[in-house]
């Protein structure tokens, strides 16, 4: 048994573990009789908490020491966290590989909505956007939500890839961002179903009723409004259904010719595969609803449907809400059902974020607050893991990658604000990364092997 203190914040202390951990002198240091049972105690704890929507551990990067521990304990991946490999590296900046999809690092960039394209088609903006996070050091890029069909989108100023000129502008755009970067390329496949026809987030993000401009009918698996007051969608039929599973093959399609290194569908956030998935959104009485198998159907219909016309060798992966952070809605024990099923569908990963099916939500945001659900997903299926949700901190997205919370972490909002958050996390740890010849002479003193320089 470890013997030296652990550090543990005042939170887990107090909320989550058994207070049997603790000696009566010194709280850093465990008993030795029965870690085990006493361990698997806290974790039922802790994901008790999460199904109820109480995350202690959303401070969980600063209890490093207690992860080693219990993870040494259980047998589970982690049990040395934040140690360096054999090359001198930290956990954050080793390889990893999605499918056949090699990878540089565990960062990704999350998908981003910008609500700047004009009739689904990037323009200028989206070349400055992607062109600058494509020099972060980040190992994926994640195209924002990119809508399959136009009724699709959330906003009419969302892009798409649903025709000939969509795909041509985003030929345009991927052109010059390859120029100029090797950053590996995914795009997020949507459809916004309930969420579609609304206003831009800057102009309130209200709903636009149908006949008003920039205003559409919406579609959803059931007649019911995202909020109260709202037009209601119409309810997909069986040709509908069909018609939505053959425009993510067409999208799917698009994107292959595009040369992308993977395609993500949107599980997640309240947009369409998301509301059949949930019982608060999901009413239907026929074979799309009602029981758990019965709403992960059409999702996994999706999925196949583009996994089958989607180059074999390149991944194809979800982003999925680990929970809707209501009673009686979709939770992380649904998730890890799904999870299961996604990966004998031949899902190369999954991307774990929470919320967004109805304002009723209740989330108690704060640092890691959607890592316990895909530490869950993590300890019960075997695709690859992907956490995301206010991670800001080098130590903190080093413990979720070294404890063996997730495999990788995804950036977004975090990587707005610091687009060389890459640069800063691998000076941080002594570790190396990319970065353009034009950039080269930005190397600090005092980080003199920082910039990976190939040539």
């Amino acid at each position: 048994m470890h013997s030296g203190l652990i550090q543990v914040c005042d939170l887990h202390r107090l909320h989550c573990l058994p207070k049997e951990i603790f000696g009566t002198r010194d709280r850093g240091r465990p008993r030795r009789a029965g870690a085990d049972a006493l361990f698997r105690k806290a974790d039922a704890v802790w994901y008790g908490k999460s199904r109820l929507g109480i995350f202690p551990d959303s401070c969980h990067y600063r209890c490093q020491g207690y992860f080693a521990l219990r993870n040494g304990y259980l047998g589970l991946p982690g049990s040395a966290p934040l140690q360096q490999n054999e090359g001198g590296m930290s956990a954050l900046f080793t390889p990893f590989r999605i499918g056949s999809l090699e990878l540089s690092n565990r960062i990704i960039i999350a998908p981003m909505c910008q609500y700047s394209a004009v009739g689904g088609c990037m323009i200028d903006w989206h070349l400055i956007h992607l062109g600058h996070l494509a020099l972060s050091g980040a190992a994926l890029l994640t195209v924002e939500a990119t809508a399959v069909t136009p009724e699709g989108r959330i906003t009419d100023a969302d892009v798409g890839l649903y025709d000939d000129a969509t795909e041509a502008a985003m030929a345009r755009t991927l052109e010059s961002v390859r120029r100029w970067s090797d950053i590996r390329i995914a795009v997020q496949l949507a459809h916004a179903g309930r969420k579609a026809s609304t206003e831009v987030p800057w102009k309130g993000g209200r709903q636009i009723r149908p006949g008003q401009p920039n205003g559409w009918q919406t579609l959803a698996p059931s007649a019911i409004p995202f909020d109260e007051g709202q037009n209601p969608p119409a309810t997909l039929d069986r040709e509908g259904l069909k018609s939505v599973r053959e425009a993510f093959a067409a999208s799917a399609r698009r994107a292959a010719r595009l040369g992308v290194d993977g395609v993500q569908l949107h599980g997640a956030h309240g947009y369409l595969l998301h509301q059949f998935l949930s019982p608060l959104s999901n009413r239907r009485e026929d074979e799309y609803g009602g029981s758990l198998e019965n709403r992960m159907r059409f999702p996994l219909e999706v999925f196949d449907a583009v996994r089958a016309v989607f180059p074999a060798e390149r991944p194809v992966s979800m982003r999925v809400s680990g929970t809707d952070w209501m009673a009686g809605g979709w939770d992380i024990d649904q998730t890890i059902e799904f999870a299961k099923a996604l990966e004998a569908h031949g899902c190369a990963a999954i991307h774990v974020s929470s919320g967004g099916l109805t304002p009723a939500q209740k989330i108690p945001v704060g640092p890691s607050y959607q890592v316990p659900l895909a530490r869950a997903v993590k300890m019960n299926a075997r695709l690859p893991v992907i956490a995301v949700g206010h991670i800001t901190a080098f130590d903190q997205a080093e413990a979720i990658i070294g404890t063996g919370d997730a495999d990788l972490i995804a950036l977004a909002r975090t990587i707005l604000f610091d687009p060389r958050w890459p640069w800063h996390a691998a000076a941080h740890f002594g570790a190396k990364v990319k970065a353009p010849d034009q950039y080269l002479r930005s190397q600090p003193r005092q980080y003199r092997d920082l910039f990976d320089i190939g040539h």
